[in-house]
Formats: structure tokens, sequence, C-alpha cells
């Protein structure tokens, strides 16, 4: 569909913009138009549009498959695309996950344990161990950097070790995108995105996927998708592909904003610590405790209170709020960055700490107050 253009042609930046377009054939649209059909007559290569990918689907599958550097399944969440690879496991596997684990994977894995019988083991990003591990376990799940402490795993060693027979590496790489790392590149099996966040970019759908450059691989997950029902929307495809035709460009300004901010943060009389790895739109800063957070993030304007994270628009929240996030310290916000006005981004976080601060105890120890840039 991308007409003439091959993935290896080009940098990723315009591979977003070219692929997936219907062709160059004169009077052709230029983008995927939605179908809004559930079944098709019989004859043709499409039968019914849960068993096999609609035009939606291949648009946003090429485009999303060639920037990974594999080829991608979108499945109706990023959640969707995840039980979809963890429900391969077989009855008492052994699974390594991190310690700042997406709740919603670490609650799979609970249910594996008592369903399955799986052996659940958590590990730091930056555990030796983790080499040692892609020698026996059956899965070794990564996120890098990883929600929300921000951890970095040196994801180049892990997917080099030597492995077991079983051993899969998998890599969540939302919050890096494959703008900033391609873990297929490094030796991954599959790479896991919730196209939610930065990929659709606009906060107005619900989309995932997983990559993959083993044929078989690929197979297992299509049938997955398929029995499971987790199949994506026409729309939600649409609008996800149009989302990535700006990525870098929200990605560029995200990540300067994020830069930034953490080095603001740094200094603040009311951040204890500020964690950023150097790269990506995420900030993740703590203060003085639960209730502090709370009105820094009721104070703001501009930046909005809310759950999630990727979109244009800057949000924040205290992730120990959240139900399965116990391990996180109590004052602690997560800072998805936007497309907004640096400075305008700056005032308002500072006159909603200030505001909050003054209202509640200072912060008694700085706690390593400046940026925790954790390198890649």
């Amino acid at each position: 569909m991308a007409g003439t253009v091959r993935r290896e042609e080009v940098t990723p930046e315009t591979w977003a913009i070219v692929a997936g377009r219907p062709g160059s054939a004169p009077g052709a649209t230029l983008n995927t138009a939605i179908v809004a059909a559930s079944t098709y007559v019989l004859g043709g290569e499409r039968v019914y549009s849960r068993t096999e990918a609609t035009e939606g689907w291949d648009s946003f599958e090429e485009m999303l498959g060639g920037l990974e550097r594999g080829d991608a399944v979108a499945f109706a969440s990023g959640m969707a695309a995840c039980a979809a690879v963890l429900g391969q496991l077989r009855t008492g596997a052994h699974l390594v996950l991190g310690e700042d684990c997406y709740q919603g994977v670490a609650g799979i894995a609970a249910s594996g344990v008592r369903a399955h019988g799986w052996r659940v083991e958590r590990l730091a990003a930056s555990d030796p161990r983790w080499v040692e591990r892609a020698g026996a376990a059956d899965l070794l799940w990564l996120e890098s950097p990883s929600n929300p402490l921000l951890e970095v795993a040196d994801l180049a060693a892990i997917c080099a070790a030597p492995r077991g027979p079983r051993t899969r590496v998998v890599v969540d790489n939302t919050f890096a995108t494959p703008l900033l790392q391609r873990p297929l590149e490094l030796g991954a099996d599959i790479v896991v995105h919730s196209a939610t966040k930065l990929i659709g970019g606009h906060s107005d759908l619900l989309l995932g996927a997983a990559v993959t450059a083993d044929a078989g691989e690929l197979e297992r997950l299509r049938a997955a998708r398929s029995l499971n029902g987790a199949t994506p929307g026409m729309l939600e495809c649409f609008l996800a592909l149009r989302g990535a035709r700006t990525l870098a460009l929200r990605l560029r300004q995200a990540q300067a904003s994020a830069e930034q901010l953490a080095a603001r943060l740094g200094g603040h009389a009311a951040v204890a610590r500020v964690r950023y790895p150097g790269f990506g739109t995420i900030v993740s800063f703590e203060l003085a405790d639960a209730a502090t957070a709370d009105r820094a993030c009721r104070a703001t304007r501009i930046i909005r209170h809310a759950t999630s994270l990727g979109g244009v628009e800057t949000c924040m929240e205290r992730r120990s709020a959240q139900p399965g996030q116990e391990h996180i310290p109590p004052g602690l916000i997560r800072l998805s960055t936007g497309c907004e006005d640096l400075e305008d981004l700056w005032r308002d976080l500072d006159a909603a700490l200030s505001a909050a601060d003054r209202a509640g105890p200072r912060v008694s120890s700085r706690s390593g107050g400046e940026s925790a840039r954790l390198r890649r």
C-alpha cells in the first residue's frame, strides 16, 4: 500500500507518514477510508471482519510493523495485546516481570498464578539477574522505561543473552515508541504497544498492538486475536494511523519540554526527587506526601488532572492513588508532557506546586532533589 516506497529506503519519521496509504493511482484517496462492514461477499480474500484484517487494520499494521522492523497485529487495546501474548504461557510457566510493572499486566500474572500455577518473579529493571533468567525462564516481560518510576533496563544485554529453548523476551515499548528504541533489532521476540498513548496521540481512542519478526509468533498472535474477539474498531485504526503521522513532531516537542521541566523541577523547593531517564515524554517527581501531591494536581489550570499519557495535552496524576500501585511513593506525580508552550506549562506547574506546598508541611529533605537521570 505504500506504493514504491520501501521501509529500508526512508527514515522512521518518513515511514510513519508514507506507510499505509491506499496507492498512487490517479484519483486514489490519500488516506485509507473507513470501511463500515462486518462481512464481505464470498469469493474474495476477506470474509468476516473478526477473522480477516480489514482495510483499516492493514494500513495501521503496515505502518507500525515497519517502524518496529517486524509485522504488527492490531488489538482492541493495549491490554488485549498483552493478554494475547501472556495467554500463550503453559501451565507452571516461569514468568519474570519488572518490580515497577504496569498493574494490568501484574493482574494477568496474578490470575495465571491462581489458574495455571505460573511462577512469577519480580526484578528491578537494573537487576543483573535478567540476563541469567534469559537462560531458564519461559518469558521475560520488560518495560523500559518503566511505569511510573521510569527505570531503564539494559535491553541490549538482556535481549542478546543466551536463551533457554522456550524463553521469549517481550518488551513494552509504549513509553519510548519505535522512534526512540526498537527492541526487535536488539533481539526481542515481541514488542507490545498501547497505541492509545503516544502513537494515537490525541486521547480519543483505545488500541493496542503486538509486533514480531517471527512468522510462527505472528500467526499465534493473529489466532489469539480472532479466537478471543480482541479485534480493533475501524474508527480506532483510522484515528491511530492519523495520529501516527505526526508522531515525530509531537514526540520532538513533548520530549524537549520534558527535559526542561525535569531540570526545573529538580530545583523547586516543593520537590523532593525527580525521575527522568534522559529521553521520552514522561517525568515523575515526588512531593512531601499524598495530600500535597493531590493539592498540586487539583491546582493546575493548563495541565490536566487526568490519567493516561501520550496526548497533545499535558496531564498529571498521583499514581499511588491507582489500585495496584502500592510500591510507588505516596507523593509521586507522573507528568505526561504534551505540545503546549514550555513557559506556559512551567508557570502553571510552578504556581500549583508552590500553592500546594504552602498549604501543607514543607519538604524537610531533598532526597536527591536533582533529576535522577537514568541512562539507557
